[in-house]
């Protein structure tokens, strides 16, 4: 080393203040300094690169193009060594001596002037070296310009407010800086903490990085590649690795955008649904990266909320970074980068439900739930979400899907509305009278099993110009139709008298009873008279709040005429009027069953075993 004396610098006026914050209060996090120090010597290896295109005489021209970090924790002490550009003296002092002045960024301006941008460049702002006086109580920066002729020299601060400046002999082109750990930060001298911290922001500079003289990143940023360059092995390493999964995904998504914002992303769709699982509220993994530095694990906003289940890699060096390169400023470039990543995902979900239909089964039976989500929350992608909804209707057969466009291209000329009905299971459904009167005529009916999926349909309301209406609401217009070997039904006056009959004996808890030509093979059923609220959404919002008023249900007692049943409760009315009462009751109160909507079992077991006891005393 030069015997001399080193050159005192006195940091700028304003530089101390700024100093002070780098260190206190930019970052959040005191570890990314390593991966601001690397960020550095990668951008000072890639100038170095495109400099020997147009420089044949290059100082240590054999040096490898790589990144070498040595850890000590006996003399707590982290080394990050480059042979990239290197600094002559004026450069530490106008790149070291001022805060906020970046290289990389002049270098950047100076190649897009010249007609070439070169994104691998990522030290845009100029305070990153400065991250190191947040763990060190020393810093040393050795450096030697690329230059032949030009001396190497050392730097080194503590942080306080001045620096020196002195020639060393024997330094190699590049740049060593040497951080002395503060008291407090000695656990970082540690190689397996250097190892883990490079591993979660760095693992994919494109340069060597070498710990202790063995190689840490070897995984490529395969996202920046073009997808004819990757094979689909790559792709599952590349998932298992950086979404710390031990099966293939489902689906993936490799696709590049250069307006209105560049954008590299890799998305996977995993295999399964940890929530449908019972373990945990899934939470994105999409990681946020610029020029292949990661930049948040876990950013806000860069999914919709019901995206929540992809897992992947975004990289966008148009990404609006505040000085520290922790957070994203610009909400309208986010929501920019939100929209146009969205709507990319959706357009693979339809082109895997147009080609590829058997995949889309399995990826709805998976996360269909989701895409429900987004109907009644995202009215931005409503529409596209709609169209890939998926129900089994009471055309197909169990186990097979549909669509809402299937369904309209299937619809009779004339009909206007788009039918569906909600139960526990599709056995429940075809078992129940809703379903009889449009299976008489060739009306399909979507089948819903879940109770949120009538929010999804009142969320919806309306479909390539057709209604959506629940199969159980009162004022269905139906064409005239006379079942097959149905007998006579009751007399016109018969059945109006025996609705007058039913609404004065049932009271309030029926709003009117009408015979009706929507029954087929069941006596009875009670339609919903409330366009509003249906049967299951009322059910379902009082589990939701069981303390809440109760909703009582406006409900339409409608009659066959042609059952027997029925008749038989004409005749029954004027013969045994108290058995009829009890007849009319218990036929109401088992529509009331089929419907849900039947809140107290109890009086109605307490009648059903009075009427098995006067039918068992009958001669």
């Amino acid at each position: 080393m030069s015997s001399v004396t080193p050159e005192k610098h006195e940091f700028q006026a304003e530089v101390k203040q700024l100093l002070d914050i780098v260190i206190h209060s930019l970052y959040t996090n005191k570890e990314v300094f390593v991966r601001e120090l690397i960020s550095n010597s990668s951008d000072a290896l890639e100038k170095l690169r495109h400099l020997k295109i147009t420089e044949k005489d290059i100082f240590d021209d054999h040096l490898e193009l790589e990144i070498n970090i040595t850890t000590d924790d006996t003399a707590n002490t982290i080394t990050i060594q480059d042979f990239g550009l290197g600094m002559s003296h004026d450069e530490l002092v106008e790149n070291l001596g001022t805060i906020a002045h970046s290289g990389s960024k002049q270098f950047l301006q100076a190649i897009k002037e010249g007609g070439e941008e070169n994104a691998n460049l990522i030290g845009q702002f100029g305070v990153g070296f400065y991250s190191a006086f947040m763990v060190a109580s020393e810093v040393k920066v050795y450096s030697h310009s690329w230059k032949e002729d030009e001396e190497g020299h050392l730097w080194k601060s503590d942080g306080s407010g001045a620096y020196e400046i002195e020639p060393v002999e024997g330094q190699r082109r590049g740049t060593k800086i040497v951080i002395s750990l503060a008291e407090e930060q000695k656990e970082l001298a540690k190689a397996e903490q250097i190892q883990r911290i490079i591993k979660e922001y760095s693992s994919f500079v494109q340069f060597p990085i070498n710990l202790n003289g063995e190689r840490v990143n070897t995984q490529d940023a395969i996202w920046l590649k073009n997808t004819s360059e990757v094979k689909d092995e790559d792709y599952t390493e590349f998932y298992k690795f950086a979404c710390k999964a031990f099966d293939e995904p489902m689906l993936r998504l490799h696709f590049n955008a250069d307006a209105p914002l560049t954008i590299n992303a890799l998305l996977y769709t995993p295999a399964t649904n940890i929530e449908a699982m019972g373990f945990t509220r899934a939470e994105s993994e999409v990681a946020l990266y610029c020029r292949k530095v990661l930049i948040d694990a876990e950013p806000k906003g860069l999914f919709p909320e019901w995206l929540r289940f992809l897992k992947g890699v975004v990289d966008s060096e148009d990404l609006p970074l505040n000085i520290s390169r922790e957070t994203m400023q610009d909400s309208a470039l986010v929501q920019k980068l939100n929209s146009v990543l969205t709507k990319r995902y959706l357009r693979q979900l339809e082109e895997e439900a147009k080609k590829r239909p058997e995949t889309f089964e399995k990826f709805w039976n998976t996360f269909g739930s989701f895409l429900k989500e987004g109907v009644t929350s995202d009215f931005t992608h409503k529409d596209q979400l709609t169209k890939l909804l998926r129900f089994e209707s009471s055309i197909t057969d169990k186990g097979k899907l549909t669509s809402l466009e299937d369904y309209v291209s299937g619809m009779k000329e004339d009909q206007k509305e788009i039918y569906y009905l909600q139960g526990s299971n599709r056995e429940s459904i075809e078992n129940g009278p809703y379903l009889e009167a449009f299976k008489a005529r060739n009306l399909e009916v979507l089948f819903l099993y879940l109770p949120i999926d009538e929010f999804v349909m009142n969320n919806i309301r309306e479909f390539d110009s057709k209604t959506l209406i629940s199969a159980d609401q009162d004022d269905i217009e139906m064409e005239q139709l006379t079942p097959e070997d149905a007998g006579e039904p009751l007399e016109s006056s018969e059945a109006d008298k025996l609705c007058g009959w039913l609404k004065e004996t049932l009271g309030e808890r029926v709003e009117s009873v009408r015979s009706s030509d929507r029954l087929i093979d069941s006596p009875a059923m009670s339609s919903n008279s409330d366009k509003f609220m249906t049967n299951s959404m009322r059910r379902m919002m009082q589990q939701m709040n069981p303390d809440a008023p109760k909703m009582d249900a406006k409900v339409v007692l409608h009659i066959n005429p042609r059952h027997g049943l029925v008749k038989n409760l004409a005749s029954l009315r004027d013969s045994d009027p108290d058995l009829a009462k009890s007849v009319a009751e218990q036929i109401f109160d088992n529509t009331l069953v089929e419907a849900g909507i039947l809140d107290d079992p109890k009086k109605m077991l307490g009648r059903v075993y009075e009427l098995l006891e006067k039918l068992s005393t009958k001669d």
